[in-house]
Formats: structure tokens, C-alpha cells, sequence
């Protein structure tokens, strides 16, 4: 057990698969107490039972496209335990289309998902952080959220907003002793891609190989125990891979990465 998380409050969004599950695990095994949030009930029932420690964790069932729901769902929160110490940023939607194929409906159901609800959520939980003097934002975000590839322009805009507003907020509450870490995820191991928002009104329905051969999620999620615990800005998770390498070359050499993009079609 890690004694920085020891009954730590922790609320993660998007708990019922993928990081944030195994985020759960995680962070139950290190002595936190958690809220874990989702739409699927019965995943998040799921994942509960399967925590090592069951009776530290809190269900609260939320849906971040209902915007107008999301202030109380952070009261809701804070009463389950009485405070939160680490608001885990995790639940989201993926695409995969070219932007002359992609309709406005996509690109906004995007940044609804994948930013607004971010922000909504943050603005609900800050003044409890706030009055405290202590508090930690904890933001997925993806390797997207710093470059640019074919088919994934409202994704890759929703993060790169993160990365903005995120930035903001890290430098506006640094007095009050909160923490701010934006996790910059490569290929990791979940089922993102069957759910990804094409130039259709449904999901891609099928695997990604990128996805596939990406790092399992119970392994991201000891990276990120890892900077959360070291308070880290925007670290990397995943392989030591091609996309760290393109963060890389994307900021010291975009040039050079302007000319690699148009290759970088998601398999």
C-alpha cells in the first residue's frame, strides 16, 4: 500500500472501463477511497466488487453529456465521503473521419464530452478545493492533445482545448496549494475505439490495431499513480513508442513533423 494515496479521496469519471477501471483498482489497492462515475450501472457495480477494498467505494452515476446535471453530481460527490482530494478527469469519447466526411453533430457532441464536461465539472468542484487549500486535477487528455493526424480533428481539438484550459487553471490556483496534471496517454489497451464517433451517427464498431498493441491499462495506471504522486504537469503514459516521438519532434522540429503527419493514418 502507497501512503501518499492512503484514504485519499479519489473521484474517477469513466470508471467503468478502460483507464479508469484499471485506475480503480489501482488506487484501492494504494488505501485510497474512491468514487467511481459512469453511465453503466451495472459496469460500475462490476468494478466495485471487484476493488479490493468494495466497501471504499462509492457509485455515483453520471452521464457527461448532461451538462446541466453536473453541478450537483460534484455536490453528490463531496457528500460521499465529505471532501474529495483528487478529481480524476478520465471519462470521454474517441473519432475516427476525415473532416470533409464529418458533420457538426460529431465535432459538437465532442467538445461537449471531451471538454465542456471537464470544465463544468471543475468549475462545480473548485470552491470546495479552494476552501480547503488543497485539491488535485487529474486530466486525461492524449497524445492528440499535442499533435495533429489524419481523422481525428474533433478529438484532437477537445484535447488540445484541455491543454489550454488546464494550463489556465494550473497557473490561476497555484497559490491555493491545488495541483494540476494533465496526463498525455499514447496507445493504451481499452475498448475506446469500438465506441469512436465516425462520419455516421454510430460508433466504429471494430478494434484498433494502434490500440491493440498499445500498453495494458493496468500498467498505465501505475504511471499515472506515479505522477500523480510526484505532481507531475503533463506526463506521458504509455510506451516508450512512436507517439512519444512525435510529441518530440511536433515541438522542437514541426517542420519536420508537417511533413510526417499525412502518414500517420490511425490503424
Amino acid at each position: 500500500m502507497d501512503s501518499y494515496f492512503n484514504n485519499k479521496v479519489a473521484w474517477i469519471t469513466g470508471a467503468s472501463s478502460g483507464i479508469g477501471e484499471a485506475l480503480a483498482y489501482a488506487l484501492c489497492d494504494a488505501g485510497a477511497r474512491l468514487i467511481i462515475s459512469g453511465r453503466r450501472l451495472d459496469e460500475l457495480e462490476r468494478v466495485k466488487q471487484t476493488c479490493s477494498h468494495s466497501d471504499a467505494v462509492r457509485i455515483l452515476q453520471l452521464d457527461l453529456a448532461d451538462a446541466a446535471s453536473l453541478g450537483e453530481k460534484a455536490a453528490a460527490a463531496i457528500a460521499c465521503f465529505g471532501h474529495i482530494d483528487i478529481m480524476v478527469h478520465n471519462g470521454g469519447i474517441s473519432q475516427r473521419s476525415l473532416v470533409i466526411e464529418t458533420g457538426m453533430e460529431v465535432h459538437r457532441r465532442m467538445m461537449e464530452v471531451d471538454y465542456f464536461s471537464y470544465v463544468e465539472l471543475t468549475r462545480a468542484l473548485l470552491p470546495h478545493f479552494v476552501e480547503r487549500k488543497a485539491g488535485h486535477f487529474v486530466v486525461t487528455s492524449s497524445v492528440m492533445g499535442k499533435i495533429g493526424t489524419p481523422m481525428r480533428s474533433a478529438y484532437a481539438a477537445a484535447k488540445h482545448a484541455l491543454h489550454g484550459f488546464f494550463d489556465c487553471l494550473r497557473a490561476e490556483v497555484a497559490a491555493d496549494n491545488i495541483k494540476v496534471t494533465i496526463l498525455t496517454p499514447g496507445y493504451i489497451r481499452t475498448n475506446i475505439s469500438l465506441f469512436a464517433l465516425t462520419n455516421k451517427a454510430y460508433g466504429l464498431g471494430k478494434p484498433s490495431e494502434n490500440i491493440e498493441n498499445g500498453l495494458p491499462a493496468d500498467k498505465a495506471a501505475k504511471q499515472i499513480l506515479k505522477a500523480i504522486k510526484r505532481g507531475a504537469f503533463e506526463p506521458y503514459i504509455g510506451k516508450f513508442a512512436g507517439e512519444r516521438i512525435a510529441i518530440w519532434v511536433m515541438r522542437f522540429l514541426p517542420g519536420v513533423y508537417a511533413r510526417i503527419a499525412p502518414k500517420l493514418v490511425p490503424k
